[in-house]
């Protein structure tokens, strides 16, 4: 099982049979070998051992081809570095630090008991995520099944995939089910999040460096197109990247060839590349924040990703999908009584799965193994009591709440205006409404709500129209139609004048 196998990679015969007596007594697997070339002939894959222990080699020259070896296979084993290693580190394999662990000779028996732990949870958790990513979002809503469709579509063909949607959505999730349904499944999934890097450091993340390109670099270092080679590479937030990059990127993709930074010689690249966003770009080519060429080239094939206020029907799937990543990654379980999940379908949710992911980890900590009830889940998660009284706070410069109305009426302010105005003093609630027992016209309730709130921004901003548009966060002539979809351009003594409203 590669659960429970470790290679040791070591020429120091005493010191390799030390740590196989070891691995044996705390129930793992060794296999023991001198060089990489050894392993190359053996036929062994990375994904069959859950650690390589790297001491002396025979051929210490072939280390860095034998780690990229190791490295096409996702799923890849960490490394264990004994001491003639220490000072190389993750850096010169250009791994993670949490793919490459030192460790002491002599051996401590807690130490390396520890990092093996970690190597089994860190493949549990990939081997999961790998498990959700081959079958998309989870969900049996319109929305996700529309989405999983066109995975389905695009998954086949090399087509390059825009993905967008809210923060949280899942569009990572997404990009990595298109992936594993492809041709490319076996080749590296390569990810990185443009947002995240500093535009004078991205290139270089990007494209590489040979040595001496700049100041810090000390050895030629490759970039994701290149560790992507035959897979996918998936640039993450691509809205927050600079205008300078966005030309870097769009070259790569038009020729399919780079350099490195330093370099003068040019580099093929065979990667499928698919982009996410929550930003919206095509309002960024009008500010002039993302170049509209860059933008066709990556938008051949969209995806949006619903938020999951949209598709609150998901939510007993998505729970019971992330407790069981809790529990197969054995980080607890917890489980949510059904009135308690009825209770967050009425929560807005702005941080979307991933807001949903964090808490049931919360819960899972706050009442490990226990059933969650309403009164259980943070405050919130929870509606208000419908009967807590509200105070109408006072404004610093005025007494009280009936003398501002005095005032008003003596400015002409109608009885509507006051009372819209006085409710805009009100503190913001959290509290949810509640689905009567008889049941509700959606379509009308929305567009009561809709007609209230506008109501309400065309009071705040006098009745200007353009001021109210601000208030709502949508354009002026968006707003302009809704008032006349509402009749609300009649009531002059509402909404302004009949010029305002175009």
């Amino acid at each position: 099982m590669a659960e429970s196998r470790v290679l040791i990679l070591d020429a120091n015969e005493e010191r390799a049979e030390t740590l196989r007596g070891l691995l044996q007594f705390i129930d793992y697997q060794p296999m023991r070998m001198e060089s990489c070339g050894q392993i190359a002939a053996s036929g062994a894959k990375p994904a069959d051992w859950l650690a390589v222990i790297v001491g002396k080699l025979l051929d210490p020259a072939a280390l860095p081809a034998f780690v990229d070896w190791l490295k096409r296979d996702h799923l890849h084993p960490p490394l264990l570095l004994l001491p003639e290693h220490h000072a190389q580190g993750a850096a010169r394999f250009e791994l993670h630090e949490s793919a490459c662990l030192p460790i002491d000779y002599p051996v401590k028996y807690a130490q390396l008991n520890e990092v093996l732990k970690r190597a089994g949870l860190t493949r549990m958790e990939r081997e999961t995520a790998e498990q959700v990513a081959s079958r998309g979002p989870t969900g049996n809503s319109p929305a996700i099944r529309r989405v999983r469709r066109m995975i389905e579509q695009v998954a086949g063909f090399d087509t390059t995939v825009l993905i967008t949607g809210e923060s949280g959505t899942g569009k990572e999730v997404v990009a990595r089910a298109i992936h594993c349904q492809s041709g490319r499944k076996d080749k590296p999934f390569v990810a990185v999040n443009c947002g995240a890097i500093p535009a004078e450091l991205l290139e270089s993340e990007l494209f590489g460096h040979e040595k001496g390109a700049f100041t810090g670099a000390i050895t030629a270092r490759k970039g994701r197109f290149e560790l992507a080679d035959g897979g996918t590479l998936f640039l993450d937030e691509i809205g927050d990247m600079s205008l300078p990059m966005q030309v870097k990127i769009l070259r790569a993709l038009q020729e399919r060839s780079f350099e490195r930074v330093g370099g003068t010689r040019s580099q093929r690249c065979d990667v499928r590349v698919i982009a996410a966003t929550h930003r919206n770009l095509e309002e960024g080519i009008v500010k002039g924040s993302f170049r509209e060429d860059l933008y066709y080239r990556l938008n051949v094939f969209p995806i949006e990703t619903p938020p999951l206020r949209e598709r609150l029907e998901d939510l007993p799937l998505l729970l019971d999908d992330l407790i069981g990543q809790l529990e197969r990654s054995g980080r607890g379980s917890v489980r949510l009584a059904p009135e308690a999940i009825n209770v967050l379908r009425g929560y807005h949710w702005p941080g979307n799965v991933r807001e949903l992911s964090n808490l049931v980890e919360r819960l899972a900590v706050l009442h490990p193994g226990a059933v969650v009830r309403p009164q259980d889940l943070p405050a919130r998660y929870r509606p208000a009591p419908l009967d807590t009284p509200v105070e109408l706070p006072e404004p610093a410069d005025a007494g009280p709440a009936e003398s501002s109305a005095t005032t008003a009426e003596a400015d002409g302010e109608t009885g509507l205006l006051r009372d819209l105005r006085l409710r805009s003093l009100l503190p913001p609630s959290r509290s949810e409404p509640l689905l009567p027992p008889a049941g509700v016209d959606l379509k009308d309730h929305i567009e009561h709500i809709e007609s209230s709130l506008i109501k309400q921004a065309l009071a705040q901003s006098g009745g200007v129209v353009a001021h109210a548009a601000k208030l709502l966060n949508t354009r002026r002539t968006t707003l302009v139609e809704k008032l006349r979809k509402y009749g609300l351009q009649r009531e002059d003594s509402e909404v302004g004048s009949a010029s305002e409203l175009g």
